[in-house]
């Protein structure tokens, strides 16, 4: 397996330190708002990578945080009249409900800051001592020019970094790149410290829980690029200094999202909540969207990705509906499949694809051959090669459901996915499944009737709306056309 490290710049061969284990930490929200969708890119991403891992064996040991100590929250409690800790709470809940509507993995630690307050005094205290660390009227800094590498992961340059104004400015410092480890506060939440009331650091707050979860080096340490500088920077020189070795094997980052051509941002109107998203999108068409890109590129979305994410993902569904029929009705238990299929492909490509940095847009560009050939392989079932189909339908929705569920695809029952997908369509063509059924009816009674020019009409009128009639020996059945066009 290779997984580019962000560290290094490079596509490196992943070796975990201890054979057969994985230990991730991904940077988790600051709880003071609804996360918007800009934060589930590392989320899907994380929980793609965590399902990988379990998928191959290893046993893998996750961690994600909740910053719910943090100046937002301070503010956010005042605007909403309540306590800072109602704050936390109140979006602590909806994120974790957000991410079960998500379909997403349970993690294994949920560390919370206000659980490491004494940890993060030691943390802050040992680094003090150790010369790293001053505190000045209140405030704690840490002396970055103590750190010969500072700049590291983000390949900047101090120097740069300060003639730029890059760095906060702050009158009480040693120097502008120093930055807070603990703030001194006159409202708001306020915690006791050896330093006089105040609240920890956002860069300390990270390095701590990890070394209280983990205590030793970890394998892979993620989040979005936004966080490589400062944070990310902040936690390493942090961890050098702290522990005298780096923390993180391979540090790991996503590509930002831009919507419209616009980077997200509350002023602009454009930050859409991952539950706005949700109201507008099945969870499977936003993963999609998401995962047809490599997670380290930056994602410039608009409404078209997600509506040709929902056309894949509703001919994929409906091919699994029909292909879940056929074989139902003939399907034996017998070993009887088609010749010149393989079904362990599916697997196989799968991994390679995967395991070269988790290359998603590889592996889903192989589903369009498989269900092309699935389609191909029912368009042509017959009588003396129908217990051949249906055993080979089998044993690839099987493969693909517990392959591609590994990043979250297919995980829905097919008849369901259609009929939500369908209800969503006819909604915003503003027509009812009952008002179709009657216009067809109406249809047939004028095709008995010989009046073919009422009947043309009717289905111009339909086909006018969006919906398509296929006449069949069985009778008349009905599309939306908006679900099947290349539009």
């Amino acid at each position: 397996m290779r997984i580019y490290n962000s560290l290094t710049d490079k596509v490196e061969e992943f070796k975990p330190i201890e054979e057969g284990k994985v230990t991730m930490y991904v940077c988790g929200p600051t709880v003071y708002n609804y996360v918007h969708i800009g934060n589930m890119r590392p989320v899907m991403t994380f929980d793609m990578v965590y399902n990988y891992f379990k998928y191959l064996g290893y046993d893998v040991t996750y961690a994600s945080n909740f910053t719910d100590v943090n100046p937002k929250i301070i503010t956010a409690a005042k605007e909403l009249g309540i306590t800072e800790r109602e704050v936390a709470d109140k979006f602590i809940k909806a994120y974790l409900n957000d991410l079960e509507s998500y379909n997403c993995s349970t993690i294994d630690y949920r560390p919370r800051v206000i659980e490491n307050m004494e940890n993060i005094y030691n943390f802050i205290t040992k680094l003090i001592e150790k010369d790293m660390a001053y505190e000045v009227d209140g405030d704690v800094y840490f002396r970055v020019d103590r750190i010969k590498d500072y700049g590291v992961l983000s390949n900047q340059d101090t120097e740069e970094l300060v003639a730029g104004a890059r760095v906060e400015v702050d009158e009480k410092k040693e120097s502008p790149l120093d930055f807070a480890l603990w703030r001194k506060t006159t409202e708001g939440e306020q915690f006791d410290s050896p330093w006089g009331k105040g609240i920890p650091g956002w860069h300390t707050e990270c390095v701590v829980m990890i070394n209280a979860l983990f205590g030793k080096k970890i394998d892979i340490h993620g989040g979005g690029k936004d966080l490589i500088f400062p944070h990310h920077e902040d936690e390493i020189a942090q961890s050098e200094a702290y522990l005298g070795k780096e923390f993180a094997k391979v540090w790991s980052h996503c590509g930002l999202i831009k919507i419209n051509g616009e980077k997200m941002s509350k002023s602009l109107g454009n930050s859409l909540t991952i539950r706005d998203a949700l109201a507008k999108y099945n969870y499977e068409v936003i993963k999609y969207v998401f995962l047809q890109k490599h997670y380290t590129a930056d994602i410039d979305i608009s409404d078209s990705d997600f509506r040709l994410a929902e056309k894949h993902l509703h001919y994929f569904y409906d091919t699994l509906y029909r292909a879940s029929g056929l074989s139902n009705r003939y399907k034996d238990d017998s070993n009887n499949y088609l010749e010149g299929y393989n079904v362990d492909d599916i697997k196989d490509k799968f991994i390679e694809a995967m395991d070269d940095d988790f290359n998603t847009p590889i592996a889903i560009s192989y589903l369009y051959d498989i269900f092309k050939y699935m389609n191909y392989i029912m368009k042509n079932v017959n009588k003396g090669n129908r217990v051949q189909t249906a055993n080979t339908l089998s044993n690839i929705i099987n493969s693909l459901k517990d392959v591609y569920g590994v990043i979250g695809l297919f995980g829905q029952e097919p008849e369901n996915f259609i009929e939500n997908m369908k209800n969503k369509y006819l909604n915003e063509l503003n027509i009812s499944k009952e008002e179709i059924e009657r216009q067809i009816q109406e249809r047939k009674n004028a095709k008995e009737n010989k009046d073919f020019d009422l009947a043309d009409s009717i289905r111009d009128k339909l086909l006018a709306a969006g919906i398509v009639l296929n006449d069949t020996r069985e009778g008349t059945t009905w599309t939306i056309r908006q679900l099947y066009s290349a539009e």
